[in-house]
């Protein structure tokens, strides 16, 4: 924690290794000219983490000292005093409103510099040649974010799609479809037929987003982008937070978040969120029961060494949202409160539980193992309806009634060695890694008939009685798939602040019919990535990258029941990166040329079965901007343009040559321009300290609807406002909040499954928040 504002803004050259931390502080000193100073003892058990680039001694210090309970006080600009924390603990008067950590609780920050996602080593994001965004804890607090949807529309070319029915998270990246999610680089992909859920925000610290082809380092990945969850992890400072929401449409939940040592020496150390979700929706008969629980333990064996154990239990029971059909070419003229399905046919509820272990050694200042395993295991029953367009007069005609039961377990292990030589003038960071993937799927007992037709959507009769399902219509699915991946990955610091990348995976993966007993797919590929960056200043950087992509069908299957082929994808992208003001504020302005290949979309003559078609490619320019502009003022920005989003190949359901079917429409869901702004601004002078304002806008351009463009979505700007005022009572930090989404409440949606289900967004909505730290 820095105490001080005194820090000099100038940029030093750092090239330090893990190593103890009074090494560190010794070299610090000699690199910057700034004294420190500190007791020997109390810092003699302890090891810095390497910083390699080019920082202030504010950025560097707090890198040094981040995992550590040490605090640095700049007593000038030419002294530091390094003291522990219960040094300090003496002064309780003292409120922060800011610190530069940011996994500090009370972090402010709204940019971070580094991620995990761009490399999976400790390169800043100002050295890495591709479009990497973050969107830290505290613009989830801002905007009282407790799902992804919110976070990611924080993030150029990343867009809301409306999937499964509202029950899963579904997003598309540069005009892609991602519904994948990453958890601290660990794979958490949607089961067999699309049922999941959407992930809670309770114990996620930061949401990291890498633009375009990923899965050199991740397998498995959709080639939009990579999202990646960072969650909270073990602290050596106790803090305690108790959080309680109330809002619009009957919204309830309460957050908790405890975490410190377990042991006097912090040799243990623990974290534990717990967050519980009883809450209705704008839309009628649909509302959400959820419970997470999420425990982490961390065993410190030496300075070298760590151990960490965690666990995830999501329990949910939702109502299915179908939302609202299409009528003609745009969605139905229709109040957005009416439910467009059957209120006892739409249950869906289950089970999500994770476990996984972690561990890491450090050899010496260089060279560093790890290794995660992982265990999702997923329970998912659900009674659901499917429908078609409307006809004119409102009436559905085509409607399936749907009750699966599934299971589904993942297993996965990823082991990564990571290392730092030098060969002449050229430092090399080297990745060398394997990571492992066994997915087993089955739905049992699924039912998919025609339903009655006598529904109108202009005037609904909804059924009094749960349907009797026709048994002949049952059958089993079951598929496995295994995984195996290595990868290698060379970064190379070249003379004049140039940096190379370089790198390939080899993939090779089976799947299987468990219910035909029958191998479906065995494919491997070999997938290269590629990227040059120079940094003439220590604020700009110049780049440019090509990646390829590779990845299965993943659960989706077509009419005879046959997994899809897979996805490959290729992109070249360049762009420009700066930081002003001392590293606080960064921007990345990128224009990307992304080619896809096996693109699923639903069978139009049966929702529950999907086909592939052959190319599409996108082409835009993205911008995104975020950090502090003057003290105490946050900013974070995005802007897309892709006028180029097509069908480039595809074959129609006849499958005859001059049969082209789609080719040539508009990418479904890619809007041509999209765009968000969030700022807020906490008063600095003595008579409002502790107020904070804020707001921002988010505008989607016009969208069509699925791939035969046969209907569309129109484009809509909402707005959305917060304000909250924190105060100390004793001990504890009190902060109250509002926030009101949508202010003019403009009728608009969100998404579509490319299919009949568009998702209609929410009109004025209010959330209050009261939080309790301490």
């Amino acid at each position: 924690m820095i105490t001080s504002a005194q820090a000099s803004n100038t940029f030093f050259e750092f090239d330090l290794p893990s190593q103890p931390l009074t090494q560190s502080l010794e070299q610090f000193q000699k690199t910057t000219g700034i004294n420190i100073v500190y007791a020997p003892k109390e810092l003699a058990n302890y090891y810095s983490p390497a910083i390699q680039g080019q920082y202030t001694p504010r950025q560097a210090i707090q890198i040094l000292l981040a995992e550590h309970r040490l605090n640095a006080e700049f007593i000038s600009d030419s002294m530091i005093a390094v003291k522990s924390a219960s040094a300090v603990q003496k002064f309780p008067e003292i409120i922060v409103t800011g610190v530069d950590d940011p996994d500090s609780p009370y972090s402010t920050q709204y940019q971070v510099p580094k991620a995990f996602v761009g490399t999976k080593t400790d390169i800043p994001i100002m050295q890495t040649p591709f479009s990497v965004q973050v969107v830290p804890r505290p613009v989830l607090q801002d905007q009282q974010a407790v799902r992804l949807d919110t976070a990611v529309q924080n993030v150029s070319g990343v867009a809301l799609s409306g999937f499964n029915q509202g029950s899963s998270d579904g997003f598309l990246i540069r005009g892609f479809q991602s519904n994948t999610i990453y958890r601290n680089g660990v794979f958490m992909p949607d089961m067999l037929g699309g049922g999941t859920v959407k992930r809670e925000t309770a114990n996620i610290e930061r949401v990291e987003i890498l633009k375009g082809p990923g899965s050199i380092l991740f397998g498995r990945a959709d080639p939009g982008g990579i999202i990646n969850t960072v969650t909270k992890q073990p602290l050596a400072t106790p803090y305690y937070s108790l959080q309680q929401q109330v809002g619009s449409f009957d919204f309830y939940r309460t957050a908790f978040d405890a975490t410190g040592p377990l042991t006097r020496d912090d040799t243990l150390l623990y974290r534990l969120n717990v967050s519980y979700e009883n809450s209705g929706l704008f839309r009628d008969f649909v509302d959400n029961k959820s419970i997470l629980v999420a425990p982490v333990i961390r065993w410190n064996i030496s300075p070298r060494t760590q151990i960490t154990a965690e666990m995830e239990y999501q329990n949910f029971n939702q109502q299915s949202d179908p939302g609202i059909p299409p009528l003609g070419n745009k969605p139905a003229p229709i109040p957005l409160d009416r439910y467009v399905g059957e209120p006892l046919n739409g249950q869906s509820k289950g089970d999500r539980k994770f476990f996984g272990i972690n561990w890491s050694h450090q050899f010496n200042e260089n060279w560093q193992v790890s290794h995660r395993l992982g265990a999702e295991l997923f329970d998912f029953g659900s009674y659901s309806l499917f429908f078609g367009a409307a006809e004119a007069d409102g009436t559905l005609v085509r409607r399936f009634n749907n009750a699966p039961n599934s299971k589904s377990e993942r297993y996965q292990s990823s082991i990564n060695l990571t290392g730092k030589i030098v060969t002449g003038v050229f430092k090399h960071t080297l990745l060398f890694g394997y990571d492992y993937i066994f997915m087993d799927d089955k739905l049992k007992g699924l039912n998919c008939c025609t339903a009655a037709p006598e529904f109108n959507i202009f005037n609904p009769s909804y059924m009094t009685a749960t349907p009797i399902l026709d048994p002949d219509n049952n059958f089993n699915v079951g598929y496995t798939q295994s995984w195996h991946g290595v990868y290698f990955q060379d970064q190379v610091k070249l003379p004049y602040n140039i940096h190379l990348l370089a790198g390939f995976r080899y993939d090779n993966t089976t799947s299987r019919d468990t219910a035909l007993g029958l191998t479906t797919a065995a494919e491997d590929r070999v997938s290269p990535r590629g990227g040059l960056l120079w940094q003439p200043l220590h604020w700009l950087s110049l780049y440019g990258s090509y990646t390829e992509n590779f990845g299965p069908s993943n659960t989706i299957f077509n009419t005879d029941g046959r997994k899809l082929p897979p996805q490959t994808a290729q992109q070249w992208e360049t762009g420009l990166k700066t930081e002003f003001f001392g590293g606080r504020l960064r921007s990345t302005f990128s224009y990307f040329d992304l080619t896809k290949q096996g693109i699923g979309v639903p069978d139009p003559n049966n929702p529950m079965f999907t086909r592939a078609i052959g190319e599409a490619k996108t082409r835009g320019i993205e911008f995104d901007i975020a950090g502090e502009i003057l003290r105490g003022w946050n900013v974070i920005a995005t802007y897309s343009y892709m006028p180029f989003a097509k069908i480039t190949k595809d074959v129609g359901s006849s499958g005859l040559p001059s049969d082209t079917g789609n080719q040539g429409n508009r990418l479904f869901l890619a809007a041509k321009h999209t765009g968000s702004l969030w700022s807020t601004y906490a008063f600095q002078n003595e008579q409002l300290r502790g107020f904070k304002v804020g707001g921002g806008i988010i505008g989607v351009g016009k969208r069509e609807g699925n791939a035969g463009n046969t209907y569309h979505l129109p484009a809509y700007v909402i707005g959305n406002l917060m304000a909250s005022y924190q105060m100390r009572v004793g001990p504890t930090l009190v902060t109250a909040q509002l926030n009101v989404n949508n202010v003019s409440n403009k009728r608009y949606f969100v998404g579509t499954n490319s299919g009949a289900f568009i998702t209609p967004g929410a009109p004025r909505t209010f959330l209050g928040s009261l939080r309790i730290e301490y």
